[in-house]
């Protein structure tokens, strides 16, 4: 049976254990409360926008002044890994990185290969694992801590640099692998093409008639970017709100398995004690019984 010392020193590093799970649990459900309501906040008025942009580059095609729309052979690609700082969050960064992987090895494979790949990591986990698996791309490393400031303004600053290089013909793509955030317990990774903007199909139907005002030239040349800027912030908040509630399930459920490993090392103790106890009645037993027979 094992120690009793060793055993009661178990329980103590497990009870303690437990308490640190219970603390950051806590912590990640009330920062959850806040990056939800954020995400909340922009997703519907985001995705309209990003709809919208969709639909007028779509009907408009040729007539569209904006390089934002134009597709082109992706010789050279961006890829923006959105990750956490931390890990302690379940299998969240490993998720969100092999959707990226699968991304860029499959979708980008000849960039890749000619080595015209440019990784830009929001998040030190997807930085220190990509920096790793290719050593031969480019890494954009100046908005890893960026997590600490997700104002509007702070977050334009990188969806200008990467609309800047689309434009200019230093990136021919841009993706952006994130995790979606549904609810608490439920993050989905994915991989969505930012640059150029996705084309809707018009299966048939007849194209929109869209009237601008004050002029179709004028409008795109501000719409367009602030639509974008607005599709990139989401992204971040998203993934903001998936890390803290991948965190908050992944401290539950170290709780919950802390709480059954006191219980066997509780029965366990229990146990060791008692076959102690017995051993020293016997003892004590068989030493009267030696007496009386002597």
């Amino acid at each position: 049976m094992a120690n009793l010392k060793a055993v009661r020193e178990r329980i103590t590093s497990v009870g303690n254990t437990q308490q640190i799970t219970k603390a950051m649990k806590m912590v990640s459900a009330a920062k959850l409360r806040r990056a939800q309501t954020a995400v909340q906040q922009i997703r519907p008025f985001a995705d309209k926008q990003n709809e919208m942009l969709r639909n007028i580059l779509s009907n408009l095609g040729d007539q569209a002044n904006t390089t934002f729309g134009t597709e082109r052979p992706p010789k050279k690609v961006c890829v923006v890994v959105v990750t956490s700082n931390r890990g302690l969050c379940g299998a969240f960064n490993t998720n969100v990185i092999k959707s990226a992987i699968l991304a860029i090895e499959e979708k980008y494979a000849d960039a890749l290969r000619e080595g015209n790949l440019t990784i830009l990591p929001i998040g030190k986990k997807g930085h220190d694992a990509l920096r790793k698996r290719y050593p031969n791309a480019t890494i954009i490393r100046d908005y890893i801590e960026i997590f600490s400031d997700l104002s509007f303004d702070n977050v334009a600053q990188v969806s200008q640099r990467l609309m800047d290089g689309f434009e200019n013909g230093s990136f021919d793509a841009v993706s952006v692998s994130f995790g979606r955030f549904k609810n608490a317990a439920t993050q989905f990774p994915e991989t969505e093409q930012w640059l150029p903007v996705p084309k809707i199909e018009a299966s048939g139907k007849a194209k929109a008639d869209y009237v601008f005002e004050p002029g179709m030239e004028e409008l795109l040349k501000s719409l367009v970017p602030s639509i974008l800027q607005t599709t990139f912030q989401k992204y971040l908040l998203d993934t903001h709100a998936s890390e803290h509630g991948a965190r908050m399930t992944a401290m539950d459920k170290a709780t919950e398995n802390a709480n059954e490993m006191l219980k066997d090392l509780k029965l366990m103790y229990n146990k060791a004690r008692q076959e102690a106890i017995t051993g020293e009645i016997l003892e004590i037993v068989g030493g009267a019984a030696a007496l009386e027979s002597a």
